[in-house]
């Protein structure tokens, strides 16, 4: 599903104009993105929670080439699935 599909699926759940269903899908994505800049982890009770987490550097290699690189350390976004939406997906076989 991308995000045209998304607006539509929840501008049908909803009732709301596909323009509504964008603004609130923005706002949403937007609040999200500022809370982690800030490195404030958001909880979704029974969906999931982002939060952030630090990556070290690490020596890596080109594929490529083989030669080594160094890779600097970064700050990432993290996506932890909460039990409601593993219950709901299931599990694999």
């Amino acid at each position: 599903m991308n995000k045209t599909e998304l607006i539509d699926s929840v501008a049908k759940a909803t009732d709301l104009s596909k323009a509504d269903s964008i603004r609130a899908l923005d706002a949403i994505v937007e609040t999200i993105t500022k809370s982690l800049k800030k490195g404030n982890p958001v909880a979704l009770v029974g969906f999931g929670t982002f939060k952030v987490s630090k990556r070290s550097a690490r020596m890596g290699r080109n594929p490529q080439t083989g030669a080594s690189i160094k890779i600097a350390a970064r700050t990432v976004p993290r996506f932890t699935a909460g039990k409601g939406l593993k219950d709901a997906v299931g599990k694999s076989k």
